[in-house]
């Protein structure tokens, strides 16, 4: 219950809330219904582009004048996942490679690796950064209810909230396996499943 308490907030977890947000601003003035078909006629590398430029100039003018950093984007980069020239977190890799085996296509997971990629050729980071896996939740979840928002029916703070509440629901999820392993299989210190023990269910 501590562990649970102490990586359950805005600091654990909140990164879902702010990718939402981020995805909303940047496909606000698209014409899209459909967020799964890869036909959607949009050219992704062209937006991410036309936001890296703006964000690093917006960085640079305000280094210049002293003022406080922009703010940083939500979903990429990662504090383990980092320092190769091209960065990338293993649990979003796996994810989408499971969407790729299936034929599924999510246009919001796209433009986040389109935009990790504009941020490097746009000189705004030194390597390619990882995009993480509140990304994948961020997408996954926008994806779902996109007809509805653009319906009026699923407001931005709703959905704001509901990456928030995934997370939370996974969290909780989690802690109660770690609790289950500890009383009843596991041993002072190494608690851990072997690999070869671990399976995918969906």
């Amino acid at each position: 219950m501590v562990g649970f308490l102490t990586h359950a907030g805005y600091a654990h977890g909140g990164n879902g809330f702010e990718g939402v947000a981020f995805l909303l601003e940047r496909f606000k003035e698209v014409a899209m219904t459909d967020p799964g078909d890869p036909a959607h006629g949009l050219d992704l590398k062209a937006m991410a582009a036309g936001f890296a430029r703006a964000y690093g100039e917006e960085r640079t003018q305000r280094k210049e004048v002293g003022a406080q950093q922009a703010t940083a984007l939500p979903c990429i980069n990662h504090p383990v996942f980092k320092g190769k020239p091209i960065n990338v977190d293993p649990r979003e890799a796996f994810v989408r490679q499971r969407f790729e085996a299936r034929g599924e296509y999510n246009v919001f997971h796209d433009y986040y690796r389109a935009l990790v990629q504009a941020l490097y050729d746009e000189n705004v980071t030194r390597n390619v950064f990882a995009v993480n896996v509140d990304a994948v939740i961020a997408s996954v979840l926008l994806k779902m209810l996109w007809a509805r928002h653009r319906a009026g029916d699923f407001s931005n703070q709703a959905l704001e909230t509901a990456a928030f509440t995934v997370f939370l629901y996974g969290r909780m999820i989690g802690c109660a396996a770690e609790v289950d392993d500890h009383m009843n299989r596991g041993r002072n210190l190494e608690t851990r499943t072997p690999q070869a023990s671990v399976r995918f269910v969906a």
